[in-house]
């Protein structure tokens, strides 16, 4: 069994990584382990968690679980949307669309790494965007009307999930939340995702498709 370290955002990611993503992985012998990142530590060694406030934090908690030697590889999920302005290579983004853009940040990222076993992931562009891969299982979860149509429209209208944009008030996680006021996305995101499953979130998002394609060929 090869064991993978998963640094990521939050217990939204972290929920999911445990219960839709390393249940699939075992079939290819591959055991993640998912490790909330770390936004705040303090004397007293207490640890605050969830969220990346900057790039300096993030770093840190790479370097310490690729100092796990007998870890076969160290991986992130991490959203795209909202990176602090420090990451590597966010000051010379090219041009052309979301995907060029986040192949070039997770490139600089692991250009910032001199260890073969890192294997970055930046979701496109929050994790919100996996749950648009079914609006109408968000509907179901809330059991209200006019829900799934709007997030269709914008799926539709941008091209996939994954593409839906970054804007503010038009991020994933705002057009659920300016639908369903009371979607909370720990307790109610790793639920939805699981009912829409993870071979039709893979079809529908090619980005994270390639990421759990590489989880599974790591050698």
């Amino acid at each position: 069994m090869k064991r993978v370290h998963v640094l990521v955002e939050g217990q939204t990611e972290e929920t999911f990584v445990r219960d839709v993503l390393a249940p699939h992985l075992l079939d290819f012998e591959v055991a993640l382990i998912p490790v909330v990142a770390a936004t705040k530590r303090v004397l007293s060694g207490l640890k605050f968690k969830g969220g990346v406030t900057s790039y300096e934090k993030l770093k840190r908690d790479l370097e310490r679980l690729l100092g796990d030697t007998d870890a076969r590889a160290v991986t992130t999920m991490i959203d795209y949307y909202a990176l602090p302005a420090d990451f590597p290579g966010a000051t010379d983004l090219p041009p052309g669309d979301c995907y060029q853009r986040v192949e070039h940040l997770q490139n600089a990222l692991r250009a910032d790494f001199d260890d073969h076993r890192f294997l970055p992931y930046l979701s496109l562009h929050e994790f919100e965007a996996l749950l648009l891969t079914s609006p109408g299982e968000i509907e179901a979860n809330f059991r209200g009307d006019a829900i799934a149509e709007p997030l269709e429209d914008a799926v539709r209208n941008m091209g996939s999930p994954e593409e839906v944009d970054d804007g503010p008030e038009t991020h994933p996680a705002a057009r659920i939340v300016g639908l369903v006021p009371e979607y909370r996305k720990p307790l109610h995101g790793p639920v939805i995702a699981r009912r829409i499953g993870l071979q039709a979130i893979r079809q529908e998002c090619p980005h994270f498709d390639r990421w759990v394609s590489a989880l599974e060929t790591i050698a």
